[in-house]
């Protein structure tokens, strides 16, 4: 599952043994006032296969963990993402008793290069045009949906079966936000666009981390 905004092209470069079948999926439009909880059993109608590996990308990681508590799952994966809302940053614990999050004119947003800064940070601005064609998801109602999502996310307790990969120059969710004791691995300098920047260390040990 992909971050906020992108759109499956963020796994292109995912290539795994031949005995696994990648599955991209991608975001459906919420229905109005719809909470995570049903926004998550709707996109398990599109998992065709029983006890899948589920792994989720920055927003799409906080959604493939509430997937997995309507439907049996092989192993939980989050990468560039968060394990439970103590790990959001202060500003979003601040935005969720404030409001502010609501204030952004997320119409801007629809600017595809302040969409790219937003979404995978500003260290891509060097490749800003390259990142511009993973970005699909523009509507403003569904980033205002989804923003508010990740604020209000009421998970407390991290699931103590999630495997966590995350890179310790993330400046959406730095990594010192992070609780790294159990089943968590760190990339050297990567950013929160590590899915991307490097694919070659998930091509190598997602195997791995599948099976054992």
């Amino acid at each position: 599952m992909p971050g906020m905004a992108a759109s499956p092209r963020i796994f292109e470069y995912i290539q795994l043994p031949e005995q696994y079948e990648l599955i991209k999926l991608s975001w459906i439009p919420p229905n109005e006032k719809e909470d995570l909880s049903d926004y998550a059993l709707r996109m398990c109608e599109r998992i065709e296969h029983k006890t899948p590996v589920l792994l989720g990308v920055s927003f799409g990681g906080i959604l493939v963990q509430e997937m997995a508590k309507h439907i049996d799952v092989l192993k939980l994966i989050v990468v560039s993402s968060v394990k439970s809302n103590a790990e959001l940053t202060i500003s979003m614990k601040l935005a969720k008793t404030t409001g502010a999050h609501k204030l952004l004119p997320t119409q801007w947003i629809k600017n595809l290069e302040s969409l790219a800064l937003y979404v995978f940070g500003p260290s891509i601005r060097p490749k800003m045009k390259a990142y511009q064609k993973y970005l699909s998801e523009r509507d403003p109602a569904y980033l205002d949906w989804s923003i508010d999502q990740i604020v209000h996310w009421s998970q407390t307790d991290p699931d103590p079966d999630v495997i966590h990969i995350h890179g310790d120059k993330d400046v959406v969710f730095p990594i010192k936000n992070i609780d790294t004791s159990e089943r968590f691995y760190t990339i050297k300098n990567a950013t929160h666009a590590m899915i991307l920047t490097h694919h070659a260390w998930f091509n190598k040990n997602l195997p791995n981390i599948i099976e054992n």
